[in-house]
């Protein structure tokens, strides 16, 4: 196909376009860091690291971080499993009622966060579950099935179950197969859908408003202290950061899931 050089232009000028739309708030933020001034204003008058030094210091912060961190791990290592076993249920089996768990499985990313926290936070309350790190891991793990779900399944369409058949026609039982055969053929599907989820869960505020209690995970910090103008120079290293410690996993899943040349016709 032959383009012009209007044709060109314009794609490049698109391209531009939606780069700055999406990324140019965030580079706002990653400025104003190393804002000086307690005071956000624009033009920035000086440049200083010393807001990095105060949050880093803040204990508010860093128990808020140790939280999230602990409630992303906890919440990815239960969709690793629950997705992966309903992966294989769904793909390699035929019940009855296999569409329709699908479509439920999937169903939670598409509810609006609001309703999902308020149907956890009525559940937790009926049931008598304190509010704590528990309470933030099981909603969080709600919507981070989702990812993982969705990853392992479609290798498992990319992947032919004859070599699975193979194994147990050679005696090999499930558990043997699924070590040897299966789990080799979509452990980088597993990986890539456990740090998006792992991203998904770390800088969630919206489920977790209604799941988290008294505690504080980085986002709610950072929503609790957002009016505060004292508390604004460290409230956006906080949130540089939480942007850093998003994009590094979505960046590793892309690189792990990206195909190399020949990987298609090999398949």
């Amino acid at each position: 196909m032959v383009e012009s050089r209007l044709t060109r232009i314009l794609l490049r000028l698109g391209v531009a376009a939606t780069l700055a739309f999406i990324y140019v708030p965030l580079i706002l933020i990653a400025v104003y860091a190393f804002d000086a001034s307690v005071t956000q204003s624009w033009p920035i008058n000086a440049f200083t690291t010393k807001w990095f030094s105060v949050a880093y210091h803040d204990d508010n912060v860093r128990q808020a971080l140790w939280l999230s961190v602990r409630a992303a791990l906890g919440a990815t290592a239960i969709a690793i499993v629950l997705g992966t076993l309903t992966a294989l249920a769904v793909s390699r089996f035929k019940f009855f009622g296999r569409d329709v768990i699908s479509l439920v499985v999937i169903l939670p990313i598409a509810l609006p966060g609001i309703i999902t926290g308020l149907a956890l936070r009525t559940t937790y309350t009926t049931v008598g579950i304190d509010f704590g790190l528990l309470t933030i891991i099981i909603g969080h793990a709600t919507f981070c099935v989702v990812i993982v779900y969705n990853n392992a399944q479609a290798r498992l369409h990319r992947v032919s179950g004859s070599l699975e058949e193979a194994s147990s026609d050679l005696g090999a039982d499930s558990w043997q197969t699924f070590r040897h055969v299966t789990f080799p053929q979509m452990r980088t599907a597993l990986l890539a859908g456990g740090l998006l989820a792992f991203a998904l869960s770390w800088d969630e505020v919206v489920v977790t408003i209604f799941t988290a209690g008294a505690q504080q995970t980085l986002p709610i910090w950072i929503f609790a202290n957002l009016f505060r103008p004292i508390e604004q120079p460290v409230v956006n290293v906080v949130a540089l950061f939480v942007i850093v410690m998003s994009l590094i996993p979505v960046w590793i899943a892309q690189r792990v899931t990206a195909e190399r040349p020949g990987t298609a016709r090999r398949a």
